[in-house]
């Protein structure tokens, strides 16, 4: 099988892991008999950079012409006092709403042999597996207005929370497609007690529902499940959510492994190309020091093989080379125990190559 996979390494850390990710990659063709064709674009604060902008239009041509697009990481430090319109940020909420991205995949899994890289103590975690469904193109990320102006002589700001009916109906509705090949359960993240918004999200959520009796739907407002992911993160199986919430608690859920170098995300919608990429930040400090842990942004081509080629051996294999690495005591720097031997970046994809061959 032969794909093109349009590679946007961005900022920080970026370039780093998703160089580790494409050398697995490469070894998966080896192994499965694949070609995988890399182009490389501008995204972030490189682009801004180099193009004046953070999503160049070429970039965006790129990526549409691709079967999926590998991405590394976007902003830091540099470019923290720029507008908010050329914010290395808006070139990802732009490259998403560009693709038509409307649903972002955040598995949970935790390895048993990291139980004690996480704060949480071993009970709580062990067994947990679960999927965060976040709506990635609309609320208040999105809204219009979203501006500063002047009133009666005071400055006064203004975020939109909007949503259409139909961008409600579609996310829900994917948490349940998940749910139906999962532990078919459901829970619908929201505010209803405060936010209209909200009031409507739980009524498409019923409405949805009525569609897959077999699945079990629940509510939850936001602050619980905060509380919940913490308290006892075994109770969920998948969590579906409006874009602000759902890029809150799914970095929460981080810390359920351990560390947020952990942990792939999926972006995908109807039809067209989907992006994935690690949910950590750029971590500019660590930036060029080959210490950043590749491990989320492998897991994420995982993901790319799984729901955009179609390849879950191929999937397989590579989360369960990550597992054994794990399992025999490898560890990067943010998850390795005290005294403990670390590996750099370079040494831990090597380390998950041996184990794919």
């Amino acid at each position: 099988m032969q794909k093109k996979i349009t590679v946007l390494p961005g900022d920080g850390i970026g370039p780093e892991v998703v160089q580790a990710a494409i050398k697995v990659l490469e070894t998966i063709g080896e192994k499965f008999n694949h070609q995988f064709e890399f182009t490389y674009a501008k995204l972030g604060g490189v682009a801004i950079d180099d193009c004046g902008v953070p999503l160049p239009e070429e970039t965006v041509e790129v990526c549409k012409s691709s079967d999926s697009v590998l991405l590394g990481a976007v902003g830091g430090p540099k470019w923290d006092n720029l507008p908010g319109h050329l914010r290395p940020e808006k070139g990802l909420l732009g490259i998403r709403k560009e693709l038509n991205l409307f649903a972002n995949l955040r598995p949970v899994s935790g390895h048993a042999s990291l139980s004690d890289a996480s704060t949480l103590r071993k009970e709580v975690i062990d067994g947990v597996d679960l999927m965060i469904v976040r709506e990635l193109t609309g609320g208040l990320y999105f809204g219009e207005p979203s501006e500063r102006r002047e009133e009666d002589g005071e400055e006064v700001v203004v975020d939109t929370l909007y949503y259409k009916r139909s961008e409600i109906e579609r996310i829900i509705k994917k948490a349940f497609e998940l749910a139906s090949v999962r532990r078919k359960k459901v829970t619908s993240v929201d505010k209803a007690n405060v936010l209209e918004s909200s009031r409507v999200w739980r009524e498409v959520a019923e409405e949805v529902g009525k569609e897959y009796p077999d699945i079990e739907l629940e509510h939850m407002l936001v602050d619980n499940a905060a509380m919940q992911l913490i308290r006892n993160p075994k109770q969920f199986d998948v969590m579906v959510t409006e874009n602000m919430f759902g890029d809150i608690l799914s970095d929460e859920a981080s810390m359920l492994t351990g560390s947020l170098g952990m942990l792939p995300s999926a972006s995908i919608g109807s039809d067209g190309p989907g992006l994935y990429e690690p949910i950590h930040g750029s971590a500019p400090d660590i930036a060029g020091q080959n210490k950043a842990n590749p491990l989320a942004t492998i897991a994420s081509t995982a993901m790319m093989l799984r729901y955009s080629f179609g390849m879950q051996a191929e999937a397989d294999a590579i989360e369960k080379a990550i597992s054994e690495v794990l399992e025999n005591g490898y560890r990067t720097g943010d998850i390795a125990e005290s005294g403990k031997d670390v590996l750099n970046t370079e040494e831990m994809t090597a380390k998950v190559i041996e184990y794919l061959k």
